[in-house]
């Protein structure tokens, strides 16, 4: 979601790549020392990293059709990768907000 690579996150974890793929994968464990830097790095609630479905964040590349010889690109993909771009901010926006009405609640301040 945020373009950042492999590398990138490695790095900021003060691991190896392969390291930090493995986690991606599944393959590897996340200390929770890891977990809280990832979500600091991804600007993410840790419990969106923890129940994170790449379905529900991702769209497959395999449902644009590129048929713009000019480009590469046609009008159509981009306005719906917009749309769907749209779509996925809405959707965390909601999540941030029920992560925030849920706090207050437990900090009496609702």
């Amino acid at each position: 979601m945020k373009n950042y690579t492999q590398q990138y996150v490695a790095e900021q974890l003060e691991m190896t790549q392969a390291g930090y793929s493995k986690i991606e994968r599944g393959t590897a464990s996340l200390s929770i020392e890891k977990l809280e830097q990832l979500s600091v790095i991804l600007e993410l609630p840790i419990e969106s990293i923890i129940n994170f479905e790449k379905s529900s964040y991702f769209v497959e590349a395999r449902n644009y059709v590129v048929c713009d010889s000019s480009n590469g690109v046609s009008f159509n993909t981009l306005k719906k990768l917009y749309e769907d771009k749209i779509e996925l901010l809405e959707k965390l926006l909601l999540k941030t907000d029920k992560e925030v009405q849920y706090y207050k609640e437990k900090c009496g301040l609702v």
